[in-house]
């Protein structure tokens, strides 16, 4: 068991007593994450600290029914997926475009080559345009393996699937993706 294990033991332990401010120390732990991962779902900043909060005050209040030694954010981000993939099928709109998730910012040297630079930029927007077209699970899988660096093991515990299943997920996300960039490339 880990160390982010036995604090979350301790801190439901404590939630599960009538001891509300322990909620909190819970929530600071896992805002950050919870919120980039609703994110790569909903593709809007809004949107995904609406579904992030909701998901904390579902999980609050059903706490007394977590089972002591699971995993504290896998159980939560069950709930959390749920929300944002209920609150994309009930949007009548389309989602804001995934490129705003990814904010990557380059530093260019004095050394770099213009031409070169300006490659590298025109690349990374057809990337964000392509994760754009992707479906909501798509962009989720790959955000959690290839953005966030999350092992097959985490990301089936999270998906609440075998890894296997994860793998090839995986793999079609990323033909999907390739497909769509090798249209505009």
């Amino acid at each position: 068991m880990n160390p982010t294990s036995r604090n979350d033991d301790e801190l439901i332990a404590r939630i599960q007593g009538g001891e509300k401010e322990a909620y909190g120390e819970l929530v600071r732990q896992y805002m950050q994450p919870a919120y980039y991962s609703a994110l790569a779902l909903v593709g809007s900043h809004d949107e995904a600290m609406d579904c992030s909060q909701a998901a904390f005050i579902r999980a609050y209040g059903a706490i007394r029914r977590f089972e002591k030694g699971r995993s504290f954010f896998t159980w939560y981000y069950r709930i959390l997926r749920n929300l944002c993939l209920n609150r994309l099928r009930d949007r009548a709109a389309q989602a804001v475009p995934f490129s705003h998730v990814l904010q990557v910012q380059e530093v260019a040297s004095a050394e770099d080559d213009p031409a070169a630079s300006t490659d590298r930029a025109m690349l990374r927007d057809e990337v964000r345009r392509a994760m754009d077209r992707l479906r909501p699970e798509e962009r989720e899988i790959i955000v959690m393996r290839d953005f966030d660096g999350r092992s097959y093991a985490e990301i089936a515990e999270l998906l609440e699937c075998p890894q296997g299943t994860v793998m090839s997920r995986l793999y079609y996300a990323r033909k999907h993706l390739k497909d769509l960039l090798e249209d505009v490339l």
